[in-house]
């Protein structure tokens, strides 16, 4: 059987960059380069299959209570508080009342289970690891401790121990879709792209239709500068998955870094309409109506995206010159007054000396 997690786990929600991050201080400023779309995609692709609860058999290995020749009253007492403290979320206890259980039965590999699943629904992954380190060397056939193990080890930050551990998951269950993603991720940790690409194609084996393989290959490409290749990976995760807005941006990023306006325009267009509130699909958006002089499509988008980023000076020094080219002055003045107050309260001189120098043109020549 094929074990699946969902998109929505899969991938870390608090978006690809911050714009703000960044400063754009002359217009049309930026076209985004791609190394720094590289960056950008790495950092929130990275922990594909790290981020997610262990599966659900793996949860289901807490311990149980002993039976024929382990039968021992304590030992089924502590079984049974342990699983109470679970059911009501209290972790920290019922680690320790399983922990007095492992003393009692130190051969039980579900016990040692059951001890780094808490530790790992508790982001304790060194002890985590450790525990299922316990368990594993008890039942080394058990593909699901090593996933689980591999996991833990990912999250604690040892690439190489838990890329070792995934391969023996997937040598002892080969259809562990999860054990696939969780491999390339740590393989893209380790800039092994080629590797990371192998595997994620090895799941498109087992699910052709699996966009996050894709969109996972996609970065893999864009980490060798293969930016062709990661448009084609890209576009066959949209083809997929058309509600998912961060693959229409890391199109239109592509794009918009060859120099292709129209196309990038077209990408983070549909990024918008699939994310209204996408603050990055809407700078984008009028950077790009700004590097086409396109004015008055230039002031929309950035109407909207100093609602949606209302502390951001850039929004406003860039509706400023949209409304500029638009000769609506009195409205430029307003939003370059703005950009130059949020500039000056974040300490960005460069930025208060360009709206005061455009807002000097502005002013003389409503005069």
């Amino acid at each position: 059987m094929i074990e699946t997690i969902s998109q929505d786990d899969l991938f870390v929600r608090k978006g690809f960059c911050d714009r703000n991050t960044e400063t754009l201080h002359r217009v049309p400023s930026r076209t985004l380069t791609v190394p720094k779309q590289i960056l950008c995609l790495a950092s929130s692709l990275l922990l594909t299959g790290l981020t997610t609860l262990l599966p659900p058999t793996v949860q289901a290995a807490q311990p149980q209570e002993v039976s024929q020749r382990q039968s021992n009253q304590q030992l089924n007492e502590l079984l049974s508080k342990g699983r109470e403290l679970v059911d009501v979320g209290n972790y920290a206890q019922a680690i320790a009342i399983y922990q007095q259980a492992a003393d009692l039965d130190p051969k039980n590999p579900k016990i040692y289970s059951g001890i780094g699943y808490l530790q790992a629904r508790q982001s304790n992954y060194r002890e985590a690891a450790k525990a299922y380190q316990q368990a594993v060397a008890l039942d080394p056939n058990n593909a699901e401790f090593q996933y689980a193990l591999g996991y833990s080890l990912a999250n604690a930050g040892d690439n190489t121990a838990a890329a070792d551990a995934y391969r023996r998951a997937i040598r002892l269950s080969s259809k562990n879709v999860n054990a696939y993603l969780g491999l390339g991720a740590v393989l893209l940790r380790q800039q092994d792209y080629n590797g990371a690409i192998a595997t994620y194609r090895k799941v498109l084996q087992f699910q052709p239709r699996n966009a996050v393989a894709y969109k996972l290959i996609g970065a893999a490409y864009l980490q060798q500068g293969r930016s062709q290749d990661a448009i084609k990976a890209f576009q066959q995760a949209a083809q997929l998955a058309p509600s998912d807005a961060e693959v229409q941006l890391q199109i239109g990023k592509i794009l918009q870094a060859q120099k292709n306006l129209l196309g990038a325009l077209q990408a983070f267009k549909r990024a918008a309409s699939i994310q209204p509130n996408s603050v990055e699909a809407q700078a984008s958006i009028g950077e790009i109506l700004l590097a086409q002089q396109n004015y008055r499509e230039a002031a929309v988008a950035y109407q909207r995206l100093v609602e949606l980023a209302p502390q951001d000076p850039q929004a406003f020094y860039n509706l400023g010159i949209a409304l500029k080219g638009r000769d609506r002055t009195n409205d430029a003045i307003s939003a370059l007054e703005k950009a130059r107050d949020l500039y000056r309260r974040e300490g960005k001189n460069e930025g208060v000396e360009q709206a005061e120098s455009l807002l000097r043109e502005l002013n003389i020549s409503r005069r």
